[in-house]
C-alpha cells in the first residue's frame, strides 16, 4: 500500500511539473502571413541610422493579423535593444484598443528584457502578440543585416 501511495505521489507531481514548463515558442498563426510594405513608413532604417551596425531605429515589416496590422520599429544600440516603439497596432474598436493598451506595453517590457523577439504572448491577445514577435523580428533582422 505504502507503495501504490508513493508512486501516485510520485506520478502527480511529476504531472504537475510538466504542466508547468512554459513553451519555448510561440506558435504560429494559420492564415496570417506578412503582407509586403505599403504603408507610408519605410521598412528600412530611419535617417541617421546606419545598416548592419546594430544601432539605429529599425522598422519592421507591417504584419496582417486577423484584427488589424501590427508594426513596430527597434531602437538599437550597440546591437541592444533600447526602445520598441509601436507604430501601427489593430484599434478598429473599443475592444481592440483595451487589448492593445494592456499587451503593447508588456510586450515591449519583455523584448527590452530579452533583447530579442522570442518572447511570450501575452494572454488574451494572441493575434496581435504575434504581429507584435513577428514585425520586431524583421526590424532585429534588418539590424544585423
Amino acid at each position: 500500500m505504502r507503495r501504490a501511495v508513493l508512486a501516485t505521489s510520485g506520478i502527480s507531481a511529476l504531472v504537475v511539473a510538466l504542466l508547468t514548463l512554459k513553451p519555448h515558442q510561440v506558435p504560429t498563426l494559420a492564415g496570417v502571413a506578412p503582407r509586403s510594405p505599403t504603408s507610408s513608413v519605410s521598412p528600412q532604417t530611419s535617417a541617421g541610422a546606419s545598416t548592419g551596425t546594430g544601432t539605429g531605429t529599425f522598422t519592421g515589416d507591417p504584419i496582417d493579423t486577423q484584427y488589424g496590422t501590427v508594426q513596430v520599429a527597434a531602437t538599437l544600440a550597440k546591437g541592444k535593444i533600447t526602445s520598441v516603439k509601436v507604430l501601427q497596432a489593430p484599434d478598429q474598436n473599443g475592444r481592440d484598443q483595451q487589448i492593445a493598451s494592456y499587451a503593447l506595453p508588456r510586450l515591449t517590457q519583455e523584448a527590452i528584457g530579452a533583447q530579442s523577439a522570442h518572447i511570450d504572448a501575452v494572454s488574451g491577445a494572441s493575434y496581435t502578440s504575434q504581429g507584435y514577435i513577428q514585425s520586431l523580428q524583421s526590424a532585429l533582422d534588418q539590424a544585423h543585416a
